[in-house]
């Protein structure tokens, strides 16, 4: 900036908003913008992004076009800018007609100096053609995440504006988030088709901010921790996964006493709004919501937000964990996790990847009853859509089969006046589903990226450090120090805690070891957990329950640790996760593996570690335990032949698992455990073997039977 230009801004800035300077971060975006930079700023939540475009708003030439997802967002930033004397207005689905017509007679004279416009209004050719005869000098694009299909909350509409942005003359753009990981900024970044852009990352730290984690059995123990929560912190909002559980807990709280609103998506707009603006407005402190609630949520004084379940995303947590403590003051950020509350987020990841023939099903089904409506539309809801093709069919499904459809050019979904129920039509129903451009390769991307999100997040929850360590971490901010007051910083260390005998880490060393043999390997060469906690214990006591199979009986750890009872072995992998040296992660039941500290003191390069010894350290003796390698009798070698047939089965189950993940369907679909073992036992090198194994049908045989095949053939040529 120009000295001319800075003193304008100094004036703007203290004149119209009533600061004296700008915050760290805020005044580097706002010279990149003045400067004419395209500028992609990345800030915490409550680190004044709506001021990084509405000052320097003030000191262009023309209008600064403002996107933005939410319409009560638009209402309260405009309401606040008129209040300061500055030409701003709106242009949303919920204007009426008259306050529509005053803001494009403002647009048509020159009059604004900020327009907020909701993205699905650049859809239309009217406000287009209007808009780009205005003199456009900024572009601002709030919630930039919105743009990435691979952020926490894609929105189709926000596809369009590479092409807005080319029809208003490509003035200047500035996309502002305060969540995006580095493959989200480059999807921003492309979509804007920013030049030479300036990337400014302002630091995702929320020092004031309490991150703390419950592990909870259940309902009841949920309610008493948030009851504990409300009554400490006073006024906050309670995120749930669904709508009825928003209403169970919203209704649990009015019994004990608590004065909350609701709010979720199947609620009426009137109802939503009054929620809302209780909260706003501070007429109501507790707010009892699904993610649809909170986006420019713009009150400073939130105390607490809590997370009933585990949400699908640690982007998706930290923007709404962020929502808490805008004024900078303290405020706790409670996640309440039981494992089970995963399969809630695993029914949204179906939801938002559907199979391809999903997505045929519903295109065909278009196709007929457009074909045989008079008007050559058909005015459905997703609900009824999904009951067409299915009783056991996801809604959620069928509404992303929808968009992707709409993005492949096939059909086109508009509103009808007076009805809540869109209008489907199929722009050519001579086109086969096969010739339609829908590129699988990027919805297979996007389903393996999704579900890495929900591995993640599930890491965090079993993490045991620093938590703003962790969450930094993930966005690749590196050189974080932990914060001090997170409840794994807080967490004090077992009174009996001390440094191990050396007969107590070798036993230690002994217990990890069998943790890392029974894990798998990823192909980048990090460990993968296979089993849970009760396999690996009963192979290291050298078991012989049915429940443990050949793979594990056949470890070198296998009995290694004999003499440990049963209930010693418990006590010492309790202490093991509580100093963190292993974790739980992924599937139905939560599977254990080594974490790096894990790792290194397996192999001795972390001598000196602090654990409480308490009821299994007393426990080694040295007896030796039973051995089944290096047999010299004939039994060896059936002993042999069976760990390497077991050791085929797992990896054809890893390949059975990538297929799974490749064709969006359940693994017993892909192929059952029978068809499996008999791969792994017959051993066939060639497709026409394989197609005599019961099993594997035309389908199969085409598309999944000679990637099992490969996995057998390279398995012989090792062996």
């Amino acid at each position: 900036m120009t000295e001319e230009e800075q003193k304008r801004v100094e004036q703007a800035l203290r004149e119209r908003f009533g600061y004296n300077a700008l915050r760290p971060g805020q005044d580097t975006v706002v010279a990149a913008v003045l400067d004419g930079k395209d500028t992609l700023a990345i800030m915490p939540t409550g680190g004044g992004k709506s001021l990084c475009y509405q000052l320097p708003a003030l000191c262009l030439e023309g209008l600064t076009v403002v996107v933005s997802p939410l319409i009560a967002l638009m209402k309260d930033q405009v309401d606040g800018l008129q209040t300061k004397g500055i030409e701003a207005g709106a242009v949303n689905s919920a204007q009426g007609v008259e306050e529509y017509r005053r803001v494009m007679q403002q647009l048509r004279d020159g009059s604004l100096k900020i327009l907020y416009v909701a993205p699905e209004r650049f859809a239309q050719d009217g406000f287009m053609r209007q808009l780009a005869e205005s003199r456009v000098a900024l572009l601002a694009v709030d919630e930039a995440h919105c743009l990435s299909q691979w952020g926490h909350d894609f929105r189709p509409e926000y596809l369009r504006l590479g092409r807005v942005r080319e029809r208003l003359g490509n003035p200047p753009v500035i996309a502002l988030t305060a969540t995006a990981t580095e493959m989200v900024r480059e999807d921003i970044i492309a979509a804007l088709q920013m030049k030479d852009p300036a990337v400014i990352v302002s630091g995702f730290a929320r020092p004031n901010l309490r991150f703390r984690i419950f592990p909870c059995e259940g309902k009841r123990e949920k309610l008493t921790r948030i009851r504990r929560t409300v009554d400490e912190w006073k006024k906050g909002i309670i995120y749930c996964s669904t709508r009825k559980n928003v209403m169970n807990v919203y209704t649990e709280l009015k019994e004990m006493g608590v004065h909350a609103v609701a709010y979720h998506a199947g609620m009426t707009d009137e109802e939503r709004e009054f929620s809302q603006n209780a909260f706003i407005s501070g007429q109501v402190d507790i707010v009892v919501a699904t993610n649809a609630f909170g986006m420019g949520i713009d009150r400073p004084d939130v105390r607490f937000v809590i997370h009933y379940e585990i949400p699908g995303s640690v982007e998706a947590y930290y923007q709404e964990a962020g929502r808490a403590g805008r004024d900078g003051e303290e405020a706790c950020c409670d996640l309440l996790f039981n494992h089970a509350d995963l399969k809630t987020q695993e029914f949204f990841y179906e939801g938002s990847n559907p199979p391809l023939s999903l997505i045929r099903s519903l295109y065909n089904l278009l196709v007929l009853l457009c074909g045989s409506s008079p008007s050559g539309e058909v005015q459905l809801s997703v609900d009824e859509m999904a009951a067409h093709l299915g009783r056991d069919v996801n809604p959620m499904g069928v509404g992303t089969g929808l968009s992707i459809l709409m993005h492949a050019g096939a059909i086109s979904r508009f509103d009808v006046p007076g009805n809540r129920t869109k209008s489907t039509r199929v722009l050519n129903a001579n086109l086969p589903f096969a010739a339609l451009e829908i590129d699988t390769a990027v919805l297979n991307e996007k389903a393996a990226r999704d579900h890495r999100k929900i591995e993640s997040i599930t890491r965090y929850a079993y993490s045991h450090g620093c938590r703003q360590k962790w969450i930094l971490d993930y966005f690749g901010e590196t050189g974080s120090k932990p914060c001090g007051h997170c409840d794994a910083c807080l967490a004090a260390p077992p009174e009996d805690a001390h440094e191990l005998s050396a007969a107590a880490l070798n036993t230690l060393r002994k217990a990890l070891s069998g943790v890392a043999r029974a894990s798998g390997r990823n192909p980048d060469g990090t460990r993968r957990p296979i089993y849970g906690r009760s396999k690996i214990m009963d192979m290291l006591r050298g078991a012989k329950k049915a429940t443990l199979n050949d793979h594990l009986r056949g470890l070198s750890t296998y009995g290694i640790l004999a003499s440990l009872t049963e209930q010693r072995m418990r006590a010492l992998f309790r202490a093991m996760q509580d100093v963190g040296l292993v974790e739980s992660s992924g599937g139905d039941m939560p599977l254990l593996t080594l974490t790096d500290l894990g790792d290194r003191v397996m192999k001795g390069k972390e001598e000196k570690i602090r654990m409480s010894t308490r009821g299994w350290a007393d426990a080694e003796k040295p007896t030796a335990a039973p051995r089944l390698n290096g047999l010299s009798h004939p039994l060896s070698a059936i002993l042999s032949a069976r760990r390497e047939q077991t050791i085929l089965y797992q990896e054809l189950a890893a390949t059975r698992m990538e297929l799974s993940r490749q064709f969006h369907l359940p693994p017993y679909r892909i192929a059952s455990n029978a068809s499996l073992h008999a791969l792994a036992s017959l051993r066939p090198t060639t497709i026409q073997g394989g197609m005599r194994i019961k099993g594997f049908g035309p389908w199969s045989c085409e598309h999944v039977l000679p990637a099992f095949i490969a996995v057998i053939q390279a398995h012989c040529e090792d062996e």
